[in-house]
């Protein structure tokens, strides 16, 4: 039989026999990975470890370690549990079971509802299925083919799914059950475990479009070994506990009105605080790095839209237009095209690059309320945009500077791990590739001049121009998409961008669209998840309470509150007529970082008695020396 021969990730090569499977490959590197090998990656392509390989290429084994890997294992574990349930409640109806952070879900129509108990009869019937140990197999199917199939099965939401598919149609088999997937999956569904858990019931409208039926969707994990498990359900404990929801009512931060509508931030005074802070560090880094601020209006002509594409490609994500003297308006959706409108309002020299402008601007952008979730999923928030335009020349040194500027940002905000991505040309885009080979290796470029290290995800960029992507990591380890770094090659087009060199000659600028911290209401609603609400010094609402033990103290409260003031900072005053072990408790339960205890002896000695909220009772201390504290403490922040 005729030899191929594959490359491996460290650029080894070796010979094998046509037809061997990635599993066989990797029998021959060691036992220990052909026992944790549940896919293989195949010229970039995710494929089944028992994929018959005919042709020479690269090839890399893929265990529960690696991304792909966990998708493929929890997408599986996805198909597990429908089989499960197919089985326990045969008049269910399966909608979409996909891989996602952390685990897996699937959404069901069935009549029946679900309770937390039901979940464990499901896990047991999934145990049944894995000692069944199904071989898990693939059949492509004409669009014919699979409409008779899901037919005869009742299958009316796959049905729904056929319709809109194109080209080739697979589906996966493990014993009586089938799904329609495009894989790939394990091998078989013993390779899946035991150590799976049904985490919880939600509601989910199909297709996350609200004029739909309501579904009933089962959330899971499984990992390959209950100490993962066991760890990953304690996360979930803790994200609980840090839910930015829970803790923005308790904390008085924010709320969400239905009287305003779905998916629209009310921000109190402590949450606004916080804002407040954030958006003045902002603006004073960005002057401080040779940004110039502008401001754009919330609404625009829709011919605007229609000159920056919004109207076509963004049409389902923008509010309806509203006519306003016989003439369509419509909320903006970005603050791009404004930012354009700018650029052109004169003539602009090579002498004048690079221009950067910066906006906290608000944008109103149509989500599906089956989305929509607390600060992390709203329909109107602050976006930190800048676009920088610059000559070709100075692109990767521009560059170069925003990721400087992004990890200083995210650093100074308590954020110091991440992950970087690379996102090339996908198969559709404008611009020549010319350009955008002379943008993506000027992001490279950049990459590695600032030693970050990344990875590149191809065909992933946008269709106007390759970016960078950080997402950044939380004290639990979940990833969060902030900062994006995008080259433009549309709009400088649709907008008639020009700049004048120096042989007189009009030329289009370079765009940078970037991001750093994304949107705002979001930014914060990490922030408050990453640190349970015990927010740094620098950022707390309130950075002292003070508290009276009886009402004879309120005098010297009140002139303890007005010099701690006067220094700048944020004090609050309990003089309420309760006890003192209530109101400290309840200073610590609103995660104030310091509280100032004044009673007779206080007052008789001109000092305070300070608790610290991590430390416990500092003793009693001048108020000078309070201060000086508070400042040192403020003042080690980084970056500042």
């Amino acid at each position: 039989m005729e030899n191929i021969t594959l490359t491996f990730p460290d650029g080894s090569q070796k010979a094998f026999e046509a037809g061997v499977t990635p599993l066989d490959v990797a029998a021959t590197i060691s036992n220990s990975l052909k026992k944790k090998a549940v896919a293989a990656k195949w010229n970039d392509q995710v494929i089944a470890v028992n994929t018959p390989l005919n042709e020479p290429g690269k090839i890399s084994i893929l265990t529960f370690k690696d991304p792909e890997g966990q998708e493929v294992f929890w997408h599986s574990s996805a198909h597990l549990m429908a089989q499960a349930i197919k089985r326990l409640y045969p008049e269910a109806e399966l909608g979409i079971g996909p891989p996602i952070s952390d685990g897996f879900y699937y959404d069901i129509d069935l009549d029946y509802k679900l309770t937390p108990e039901d979940l464990e009869k499901i896990e047991a019937e999934m145990a049944k299925i894995v000692d069944e140990n199904f071989e898990i197999t693939r059949a492509v199917l004409s669009k014919e083919e699979a409409l008779e199939f899901f037919e005869k099965k009742h299958e009316h939401l796959k049905l729904e799914l056929i319709r809109e598919l194109d080209g080739i149609i697979t589906a996966y088999s493990q014993g009586e059950f089938t799904d329609l997937c495009r894989g790939p999956h394990v091998p078989s569904t013993g390779k899946l475990g035991k150590n799976f858990k049904l985490l919880s019931l939600a509601g989910a409208y199909w297709k996350g479009d609200e004029h739909n039926k309501m579904l009933q969707r089962i959330y899971g994990t499984n990992y390959p070994d209950p100490k993962s498990l066991k760890a990953h359900i304690k996360r979930i404990e803790e994200a609980k506990k840090r839910d930015h929801r829970k803790l923005g009512r308790e904390l008085e931060l924010f709320s969400i009105n239905e009287s305003v509508g779905s998916g629209l931030i009310l921000w109190h005074p402590k949450g606004a605080m916080i804002r407040n802070l954030i958006e003045n560090y902002w603006r004073e880094q960005h002057i401080l790095n040779g940004y110039d601020l502008v401001y754009t209006p919330h609404v625009a002509k829709h011919h605007l839209w229609e000159t920056s594409g919004h109207s076509g490609f963004y049409s389902e994500n923008m509010f309806k237009p509203m006519e306003v003297d016989e003439v369509s308006y419509q909320l903006k959706p970005m603050n791009c095209p404004f930012h354009m409108q700018i650029f052109n309002s004169k003539i602009r020299s090579y002498k004048d690059l690079p221009i950067r402008f910066a906006e906290l601007g608000t944008v109103y952008r149509y989500e599906r309320s089956g989305v929509l979730h607390g600060l992390m999923r709203v329909r109107g928030f602050t976006q930190d945009d800048a676009h920088i335009y610059c000559h070709p020349d100075d692109l990767a040194r521009e560059i170069g500077s925003v990721l400087d500027f992004n990890t200083k940002m995210l650093s100074k905000f308590g954020f110091t791990e991440y992950d970087i991505y690379l996102s090339t040309r996908p198969e559709k885009f404008v611009g020549s590739e010319d350009n955008w080979e002379l943008a993506t290796n000027a992001l490279r470029e950049a990459l590695e001049n600032n030693k970050l290290e990344y990875t590149v995800d191809p065909g992933e960029g946008v269709f106007y121009g390759p970016k960078i992507d950080i997402k950044i990591k939380d004290v639990l380890g979940r990833s969060w998409q902030c900062s994006t770094i995008q080259v433009d090659f549309n709009l400088p087009e649709r907008f008639d961008l020009n700049f004048v060199d120096k042989d007189g000659q009009n030329y289009r600028p370079i765009t940078i669209h970037r991001a750093l911290l994304g949107s705002i209401e979001r930014f914060f609603g990490i922030l408050i998840e990453h640190y349970a609400g015990n927010f740094p010094l620098w950022l707390a609402p309130v950075q002292v309470e003070i508290i009276t033990i009886a009402d004879r103290h309120i005098d010297y409260a009140r002139e303890i509150a007005a010099k701690l003031t006067r220094n700048h900072f944020r004090v609050h005053g309990d003089y309420r007529n309760e006890k003192i072990g209530y109101k400290i408790r309840e200073a610590e339960m609103q995660k104030v970082p310091y509280m100032v205890i004044l009673g007779d002896k206080e007052v008789e000695e001109g000092r305070i008695s300070v608790r610290h909220k991590g430390e416990g009772d500092l003793g009693s201390m001048s108020l000078e020396d309070l201060s000086t504290r508070l400042q040192e403490e403020i003042n080690s922040s980084s970056n500042n």
